[in-house]
C-alpha cells in the first residue's frame, strides 16, 4: 500500500470517484490507500459535493507550506514535551479536526478541542488558545461559547483569576447524557402527534414507532454511559508507568 501524500493525479482519481457516487473505501481499494486517508482529503476540501482535485491539491501545499512556517516560527516558544515529533504531531491534530469536523463540529470549535485534547495540561487561557491557533480572541470566544453550550469543555478559574478552558474525563460523559437526553423533546413532540392525528392512523403509528425507538435509543445510551462511566477514570494500561532502564534499583549506590 503506497504511503505518502497523495499526488495530483490521484486527486482526480478522487474526484472521478465522487462524480460516480463510489463509497470512500471503494475509492481507497482502488488507489490502494487507507480508507480514513480518502475520508480526510474529501472532508477538508469541501466535502463530497464541493471536492475539486486541483484546488484540494493547492490548498495542501498552502497547509504545508503554512506548518513548516508556523513550526520554524514557535519551534522554541512552544518546544514539544516528551521528545514529540513538532511536524508529525502537526499533523496529526489537523487529522483528528478534520475527524471532529466531519462528526459535525465547525472549523474553529473543532481546532479548540484538538489543542485542548492534545495539551498535557488538557487546560488553556484563551490567550493561550489564540496564540497556539494563530486566531483572533474573538473566534476563541465564539467557539468556547458553542462548546461550553455542548458540555464539551469546562471553564475553571486559575490561581491568577484567568479563566481556562478545560476537557477532563467526565465531560465525555456529561456530554454523552446530554446528546442523549436530546432525543426527550423530540419524544415528546412525537406522542403529542399521535394524540392529535389520532393513534389508530398510520400517521400516528409512524410518530409512535419513532417516539418508542429514540426512547430505547436513550435509555440504551443512558445506562451504557452509567456502566462505562469507570472507564474514563481508569489508567490504560499501556500508559502505566515504566521504570526507566537507567532508573535507580533498591540496592544500587
Amino acid at each position: 500500500m503506497p504511503g505518502g501524500r497523495l499526488t495530483q493525479q490521484e486527486r482526480q482519481q478522487i474526484a472521478l470517484g465522487l462524480v460516480d457516487d463510489l463509497p470512500y473505501a471503494e475509492i481507497a481499494r482502488r488507489l490502494e490507500r487507507p480508507t480514513s486517508t480518502i475520508t480526510r482529503e474529501v472532508m477538508r476540501n469541501g466535502g463530497p459535493l464541493a471536492y475539486r482535485a486541483d484546488l484540494a491539491h493547492r490548498a495542501t501545499e498552502r497547509r504545508a507550506h503554512r506548518r513548516r512556517s508556523a513550526s520554524s516560527r514557535t519551534t522554541e516558544s512552544v518546544a514539544q514535551p516528551q521528545g514529540r515529533d513538532a511536524e508529525a504531531v502537526a499533523e496529526y491534530e489537523e487529522t483528528f479536526t478534520t475527524v471532529l469536523m466531519a462528526s459535525g463540529l465547525s472549523k474553529m470549535a473543532a481546532r479548540v478541542l484538538t489543542c485542548l485534547f492534545t495539551t498535557d495540561s488538557s487546560r488553556l487561557t484563551a490567550s493561550e488558545l489564540a496564540q497556539r491557533l494563530q486566531v483572533s480572541p474573538a473566534s476563541i470566544s465564539k467557539a468556547i461559547t458553542f462548546l461550553e453550550g455542548q458540555s464539551l469543555v469546562r471553564r475553571e478559574r486559575d490561581e491568577r483569576r484567568r479563566d481556562r478552558y478545560v476537557v477532563d474525563d467526565e465531560l465525555f460523559y456529561q456530554a454523552t447524557i446530554a446528546s442523549a437526553r436530546a432525543n426527550d423533546q423530540l419524544v415528546e413532540t412525537a406522542r403529542q402527534g399521535v394524540a392529535l392525528l389520532g393513534p389508530h392512523t398510520p400517521a400516528a403509528a409512524r410518530l409512535e414507532n419513532i417516539a418508542r425507538f429514540l426512547d430505547f435509543i436513550s435509555e440504551s445510551i443512558v445506562r451504557a454511559a452509567e456502566q462505562a462511566r469507570e472507564v474514563l477514570h481508569s489508567r490504560p494500561a499501556a500508559a502505566t508507568a515504566q521504570p526507566s532502564p537507567h532508573q535507580d534499583q533498591p540496592g544500587t549506590p
